[in-house]
């Protein structure tokens, strides 16, 4: 057997040791990933996002790109409690012990639903302006949030399609407020501070290496990167990064947060065309505002579209499988237009 005919491969994420299967030997196509069929509509009567006088009142509200009063009537993107939150805002931590081996503490913190106007049209739909108007709400509260007391990290991450967690068909996002720092961010934390500390940011390297090769670039401008990761954790994930070194993601300027709307709303079309509509995760990964210093982090996004299910292998042993090579994915999302 040649070498360069091997059935699949290993490959290794340096940003956070872990390895992938890249089992190109399954020989899958880029067209075969296509979604088998399209999400079931809920009626608008419905829908519990469409009219919000029963939600709770707003907590941020936007109007075609400004932030208006919260009794305004007329909005376009909107902030609200969850109803049925993970994390409740008040009341004590409580920390305590079970015995030497278990412990636990109230879910303290904050959860919030980001919910945008049209009942059809997925971010992938909705023009620029829009985008980058959600993303003004997602950095509005993340600054909002961070200076509350008890929350030590806050995580925003949005769900599209049932198979990816979406249980209201109507788009939004979630913005979650945690009194603490999940153990796989203080892994990504320490790794990328023991690599700056030898070389340089792990993520400037990449992307710098990314940019010169093109390979499995799917797009860029001024501000902002999108590609396909070398080691991907599955078929046609992207990442989003800025391509100036930044730490914390409250911390955006207005020419960056357009560039990145423009960014999102490429990837989104191109992922939407191409797959046809598939579900997909994405979620930011941000250097915490702990006190501490983490200005060796580089915040980004990552999407994950919903291409295979974990199966004994992957939930077992940790290690994804994904049958498309991310230069074959980054090639095959170039193309849609």
């Amino acid at each position: 057997m040649k070498k360069d005919k091997f059935p699949s491969e290993l490959r290794l994420d340096v940003s956070s040791k872990n390895w992938v299967v890249i089992a190109t030997g399954r020989g899958k196509r880029p067209a075969t990933f296509k979604a088998k069929k399209k999400r079931p509509a809920t009626p608008k009567k419905d829908c519990p996002f469409c009219d919000i006088k029963d939600q709770a009142r707003p907590l941020a509200l936007y109007f075609n790109g400004e932030k208006k009063e919260l009794d305004s009537k007329q909005w376009t993107t909107v902030v609200i409690p969850n109803k049925y939150p993970a994390f409740i805002k008040d009341g004590k931590l409580n920390r305590r012990k079970e015995n030497s081996l278990f412990e636990r503490m109230n879910a303290i913190g904050s959860h919030e639903v980001v919910i945008t106007k049209d009942h059809h049209k997925s971010l992938a739909r909705l023009p620029v302006s829009h985008i980058k108007e959600v993303i003004d709400i997602y950095q509005d509260r993340y600054q909002s949030l961070i200076k509350e007391k008890l929350i030590k990290y806050v995580a925003i991450f949005h769900n599209h399609g049932v198979e990816a967690g979406a249980t209201i068909y109507h788009p939004h996002s979630q913005i979650i407020g945690l009194p603490l720092i999940d153990s796989d961010l203080e892994d990504a934390l320490d790794r990328a501070k023991r690599y700056a500390k030898k070389k340089d940011c792990v993520y400037c390297k990449m992307n710098k290496w990314e940019i010169k090769k093109k390979k499995r670039i799917v797009y860029q401008n001024k501000n902002f990167v999108a590609l396909c990761p070398f080691a991907s954790k599955s078929a046609f994930q992207v990442i989003i990064s800025p391509k100036r070194h930044l730490s914390f993601f409250q911390d955006i300027k207005e020419g960056e947060k357009e560039d990145l709307a423009k960014a999102f709303k490429d990837v989104l079309r191109k992922l939407d065309k191409a797959l046809g509509d598939p579900s997909y995760n994405f979620y930011l990964h941000s250097a915490p505002r702990d006190g501490k210093d983490h200005s060796y982090y580089h915040w980004h996004w990552t999407i994950m579209p919903k291409t295979s299910v974990w199966a004994g292998f992957e939930l077992g042993f940790g290690i994804e499988i994904s049958t498309i090579e991310p230069e074959k994915a980054a090639e095959f999302l170039r193309k849609q237009r």
